[in-house]
């Protein structure tokens, strides 16, 4: 009895994949939830993350082909799973809460970490899936000690096509800095446009996820959000 017992909690993880078989498009979002984002930065930020949410389920491909994981760097050293892997369909938009420093080093280090270990649940589950995306977005730079060693990571990560970075940097951000943790050159928000950016990433994902196999590249209307 215990035996079958541990096989059923062992099989609970890969009950989605039983019930939904299609290619995964995962994709992370590293946010940046320090004291500086206190009143209405964080306000914003939740709103967006509301609208990523209903935009995603209202999209029948993406709702079940795109997976969301929510890493938030806060605190002095630490970077907490707000929303672990999920289909999007299932998906709940965490309230997010600002405090403490900015640790991006350790929240783009342990994104990694657990872009591989889903990236084995999936070759084990027999499931296909996209390259991976992750888009860190702060409002300003990174505080954590060893950061740069995290950042060096994240760039062998994606010159070795196991993922594909973005840096967003709000108002404030020192995109020197954000730049050295992916090969493209980061992006700033206008305003707290976080909405706007956040509809744009539901759209771009969905398409990624319906798209031929080696079709990588984002939606490029940006300028909803985009701050040139």
């Amino acid at each position: 009895m215990d035996e079958q017992k541990k096989i059923t909690d062992e099989t609970i993880p890969y009950v989605e994949f039983a019930d939904n078989a299609n290619e995964r498009t995962p994709c992370v979002l590293v946010l940046d939830c320090s004291g500086s984002m206190r009143g209405e930065p964080i306000k914003q930020l939740n709103a967006g993350l509301s609208a990523l949410e209903k935009e995603l389920k209202e999209d029948i491909d993406a709702s079940s082909r795109v997976q969301l994981l929510i890493i938030k760097a806060c605190g002095k050293d630490e970077a907490v799973i707000s929303s672990d892997w999920v289909d999007a369909m299932n998906f709940t938009a965490p309230v997010m809460e600002a405090g403490g420093l900015t640790p991006l080093g350790k929240a783009m280090e342990l994104a990694l970490q657990k872009i591989e270990e889903q990236k084995c649940l999936y070759d084990s589950c027999g499931v296909t899936s996209k390259r991976p995306w992750i888009f860190l977005i702060s409002d300003g730079e990174p505080t954590d000690y060893g950061w740069e060693q995290a950042a060096e990571k994240c760039r062998y990560a994606q010159q070795n096509k196991k993922v594909i970075i973005h840096a967003v940097g709000t108002q404030g951000a020192n995109l020197d800095k954000l730049a050295k943790f992916s090969l493209m050159s980061p992006k700033r928000l206008t305003g707290l446009k976080f909405t706007e950016f956040f509809l744009w990433l539901s759209r771009s994902v969905s398409c990624i996820s319906k798209a031929a196999p080696n079709a990588d590249d984002l939606l490029e209307d940006i300028e909803d959000w985009n701050d040139e």
